[in-house]
C-alpha cells in the first residue's frame, strides 16, 4: 500500500509491570511508523505483550531511579532520522485520526505540539480535568530534565512550537501504582534548582499529601516568594494548598485568610470560590457558602489547566448550594440545586436521601 504520509513519526515510551494496558494503548498508537519502548523492570508480561505487537523494546534497569533518566534512555532509542517524536505512557490513549492532524498541522519549522490531554475522566469517559500537554517534538535538539515531573527542555530560545486541537490524549492512571518515589525525587530536583518554581510548587504540594502541614506551608511560601513564580494560576493552587494546610492545624483564621489572597490572585478560577464555600460549610457559615458558591457558578470558562479541581466542575457547587438553602429556609432553591447535583451523581444515597428530606419540609411549610 502507498505510503502518503510526510513525515517519519514515532512513539516512545518506559513502561514497567502494565501488561493490563499494551493492548490499549498499542491500539491507540499504532498509526505511528513504529513504537519504542524502554523496560525498566517488568516483571509480568508487559515486554511480551509489547514484542507481540512489534513494538521495540529494550530492557534497562535505572538506579537510582530518576524519570528525567528514564525518559532520554527511551528517546536515545528513537532513531536520528525520526521527524517527530510522541512521548506517552502506557496508561494514556490517543484518540484515532491523530496522525492526520499531525500530518496536517506540521511544518517544517515546527519544533513541538501542543495537543489536548484529558488528564482525568469520568465513568463516562467526560473530561474533568483538561489541559495542554506538548510531548509532540521534532527527533534532535530536546532533552528531558527534572528527576520527577520531568519536563522537554530545547536546545536554545528558537522553539516553533504550534497547536493541534483536534488532537486528544486521555489517561486513564493505574490507582495501585504507588506514588512513594515522588517525594524524594521532588526533594532532589528542588535541591539540584532552588530557583525553578514549578518544582518548588509541586514538592509543596506533595508535603500536603503526606500530611507534612508546617513543611508544605514554608515551602509553598518560598514558591510565591521566586521572582519567576508569575503564573497566577499555580500561585493561586499555591495559596489554596497553605489554607488547606491551615485547615488540618485547625487553624480557621489563617485559612481563611489565604484563601482571600487566592480569589484576588486568580478571579478568573472557580477553585477558591469552591474551597472558601467548603471551608464555611465546615463552620455552619451557609449564607458564605450560598455566597462563594454563586460567585463560583459566575464563572464559566474552564482553564485549560493541570491546576483545574474536579471539585470545582461536577456536582459539588450545587450539593453544597442544596444544603446552605435548606438552612437558609430557602426550600425551593434547596430541591432545586438538589437535582442539579443528582444530574451528576443519580445513584448518590446521601443525595437521594437530602432529597426527601428537602420535599418532606416543602409538604410541611
Amino acid at each position: 500500500m502507498l505510503n502518503l504520509n510526510k513525515y517519519k513519526v514515532i512513539v516512545y515510551a518506559i513502561s514497567k509491570n502494565e501488561e493490563k494496558f499494551v493492548d490499549r494503548w498499542y491500539n491507540s498508537m499504532k498509526e505511528a511508523d513504529e513504537i519504542y519502548v524502554l523496560d525498566t523492570g517488568s516483571d509480568d508480561n508487559t515486554i511480551t505483550k509489547l514484542k507481540e505487537h512489534g513494538v521495540k523494546v529494550k530492557k534497562e534497569i535505572i538506579k537510582p531511579w530518576r524519570f528525567d533518566v528514564a525518559r532520554n534512555k527511551s528517546l536515545e532509542m528513537v532513531p536520528n532520522d525520526t521527524d517527530i517524536c510522541i512521548c506517552t505512557d502506557l496508561d494514556e490513549v490517543l484518540l484515532p485520526g491523530w496522525r492526520n492532524e499531525l500530518e496536517k498541522a506540521w511544518q517544517k519549522s515546527t519544533t513541538r505540539a501542543r495537543y489536548n490531554y484529558n488528564w482525568s475522566l469520568d465513568s463516562n469517559n467526560n473530561p474533568l480535568v483538561n489541559f495542554y500537554t506538548d510531548k509532540i517534538h521534532i527527533r534532535n535538539g530536546y532533552k528531558w530534565t527534572h528527576p520527577v515531573h520531568e519536563v522537554l527542555t530545547y536546545k536554545d530560545n528558537t522553539e516553533n512550537i504550534i497547536t493541534i486541537d483536534n488532537i486528544t490524549l486521555n489517561h486513564y492512571p493505574d490507582r495501585t501504582k504507588s506514588r512513594s518515589s515522588y517525594l524524594p525525587l521532588l526533594e532532589l530536583s528542588v535541591k539540584e534548582n532552588p530557583l525553578d518554581d514549578r518544582n518548588m510548587h509541586y514538592l509543596g504540594r506533595e508535603y500536603m499529601y503526606y500530611g507534612q502541614w508546617d513543611k508544605s506551608i514554608k515551602t509553598l511560601k518560598k514558591h510565591l516568594k521566586l521572582k519567576n513564580a508569575t503564573w497566577k494560576d499555580e500561585r493561586c493552587a499555591s495559596m489554596r494548598f497553605i489554607s488547606r494546610c491551615y485547615q488540618n492545624l485547625n487553624k480557621t483564621k489563617a485559612a481563611r485568610i489565604w484563601l482571600k489572597k487566592a480569589i484576588k490572585e486568580a478571579p478568573y478560577l472557580r477553585d477558591p470560590y469552591v474551597e472558601m464555600a467548603m471551608l464555611e460549610y465546615n463552620q455552619e457559615n451557609y449564607k458564605k457558602v450560598e455566597k462563594y458558591c454563586l460567585k463560583a457558578l459566575q464563572i464559566r470558562n474552564h482553564q485549560k489547566s493541570y491546576i483545574n479541581e474536579t471539585f470545582s466542575w461536577d456536582g459539588t457547587i450545587y450539593d453544597l448550594l442544596s444544603i446552605s438553602c435548606f438552612y437558609l429556609k430557602k426550600i425551593d432553591y434547596a430541591i432545586y440545586f438538589i437535582d442539579l447535583a443528582l444530574d451528576y451523581n443519580p445513584n448518590d444515597e446521601r443525595l437521594i436521601t437530602n432529597k426527601k428530606i428537602f420535599k418532606e419540609k416543602e409538604e410541611q411549610t
